[in-house]
């Protein structure tokens, strides 16, 4: 817990595949599952290099000065000639990007591939916007033979056998196959009103993949396979490029030349050819007063090139005045501004250590009217025997959509433009879906549950509400103005959490009692 908090990182919890399955799912079902312990560690949604073990362990260790940080190589192939993505011009309606490179000689373990496979569904939530910017693809190279074609064809043109599949489908056939699948069906939308989809073939028609939904069963990866093809098509080039530095970088140390990565080359429709990944380094210079002054601390500029030489910014006094160079890593696309340095420096110098100091600006506090009112709403309900809920302000589209018995049109919901993960797509427009996610939770507690919470909706639902049983729901108005409803919840409602006992519901806007 404190090498987290001193490198910048929260250790959310201790705990185990058991322990987890135990709370969810109830004991009889946790009683096959592993004791080993597992630290759920909160990473900040910009470290990419942190979402894997190799990362956040490689950080910390050069934190600790245990280890200094690797030098990653971009190297052309022994053979001389590199591997080659040709995209064709078809492309440009659907996804006009796309980047490559080779892990050439990489020796997997079940731990590592497990990692390597996370790591691909990690970027897939975060950066990768759910692949709707950036899907990635890996393949065994030592199946298949380049150069490799990224081009567009109608759905009925394509035809391949998918990953972990048993026959040939076309694309259409794949759209309604996986209309059921749990984990694909939420990626179908990006292309399945598109003219064409995307496609990669090699020389010899295989099919590497079809992105953003589904991988070929061909050229999959395993433990036994020892030279990576790596594929990333996106809509956003920028980000691409992130998302391969990001797997090479991370996974490179298990090739027999550790920290290297084999070039491929990428060429446009236009003739253009591209060198990849680009592994760039860059280097900033700022002056170690502007880092004392907005840290608050009075550090000699030898000494602040450490701090930040330990985060993995590579860095030394000019000799110019107190300037400092600083060189970002292709590791670190976080940093985009001196601040974002100021910050690492912070960080390593430990917000503990930092001297408390007396504010010079003076003011006069007073409690926002808000939150006197449902301060007092709050001790009233704890008095009745309630208990105060806490959830999160973000939530899925199916808790306040699917489950509650609505349209996601309907909800007029603020989608959240990069969710961290398929739980916090959208801001809630309703505080139901998270109390009965936490009675769903509790259920094996002695009923009655009596549960209640006061906070934020980012945005409230005037049309007609199917959450509630017809006939047993009430609109709730004050001097003419709706502020809530109360009533019986649906059965379909109560079915979608998995409760089983019927429930009832008061949500209220309390601004206009003010």
């Amino acid at each position: 817990d404190e090498l987290c908090f001193e490198f910048g990182l929260e250790l959310d919890e201790i705990t185990s595949e058991r322990e987890i399955i135990s709370k969810e799912q109830g004991d009889s079902k946790a009683s096959e599952a592993s004791d080993v312990i597992l630290y759920k560690i909160d990473v900040p949604a910009n470290r990419y290099d942190l979402l894997c073990l190799e990362g956040l362990v490689r950080g910390l260790q050069v934190f600790k000065n245990k280890l200094e940080a690797p030098r990653y190589r971009r190297l052309s192939p022994d053979s001389g000639e590199s591997q080659r993505l040709i995209i064709t011009k078809e492309t440009a309606a659907v996804r006009p990007h796309a980047v490559a490179a080779v892990l050439r000689n990489i020796t997997f373990t079940q731990e590592r591939y497990d990692s390597f496979i996370e790591l691909q569904e990690k970027l897939h939530q975060n950066i990768c916007r759910s692949r709707s910017l950036v899907a990635i693809g890996t393949h065994d190279l030592d199946t298949i033979s380049g150069p490799f074609t990224y081009t567009a064809k109608a759905p009925g043109d394509i035809c391949f056998r998918p990953l972990n599949q048993t026959k040939e489908y076309t694309a259409t056939q794949l759209m309604s196959l996986y209309k059921t699948d749990s984990h694909l069906r939420h990626y179908l939308p990006i292309i399945e009103d598109k003219p064409v989809y995307p496609v990669i073939y090699d020389s010899n028609g295989i099919v590497l993949s079809m992105p953003p939904i589904i991988n070929g069963d061909h050229s999959k990866i395993s433990l036994k396979t020892k030279n990576v093809f790596i594929e990333c098509t996106a809509t956003d080039l920028t980000k691409a490029k992130i998302v391969l530095d990001m797997i090479v970088t991370m996974f490179s140390e298990y090739c027999a030349q550790p920290f290297t990565v084999e070039q491929a080359e990428v060429v446009y429709p236009d003739g253009k050819t591209c060198i990849y990944p680009e592994l760039a380094y860059r280097k900033e210079k700022l002056s170690g007063e502007f880092i004392n002054k907005k840290v608050g601390i009075r550090e000699s500029t030898e000494r602040i090139a450490q701090l930040l030489t330990r985060m993995c910014l590579l860095s030394q006094p000019t000799g110019v005045g107190d300037e400092i160079e600083v060189e970002i890593p292709p590791t670190r696309p976080d940093v985009i501004h001196a601040c974002d340095i100021m910050e690492d420096a912070a960080i390593a110098y430990g917000f503990n250590n930092i001297t408390r100091t007396t504010p010079r600006t003076y003011t006069v506090a007073n409690q926002f009217p808000l939150n006197k009112l449902t301060e007092l709403l709050r001790q009233d309900l704890a008095a009745a025997g309630f208990t105060e809920a806490l959830n999160f302000a973000l939530c899925s589209q199916e808790d306040i959509a699917d489950k509650l018995g609505k349209k996601i049109s309907e909800t007029r919901a603020i989608h959240i433009s990069n969710p961290k993960t398929a739980e916090f797509q959208v801001a809630r427009t309703t505080l139901l879906p998270g109390l009965l996610k936490t009675i769903a939770a509790n259920r094996k507690m002695p009923l009655p549950l009596k549960l209640f919470e006061i906070s934020d909706v980012v945005l409230k639902d005037e049309s007609k509400d199917s959450t509630f049983f017809p006939g047993r729901c009430a609109e709730i108005f004050v001097r003419g103005t709706s502020v809530g409803r109360l009533g019986v919840l649906h059965p379909d409602v109560i079915g979608r959490f998995e409760l089983t006992m019927p429930c009832s519901a008061l949500e209220m806007d309390l601004e206009p009692f003010l």
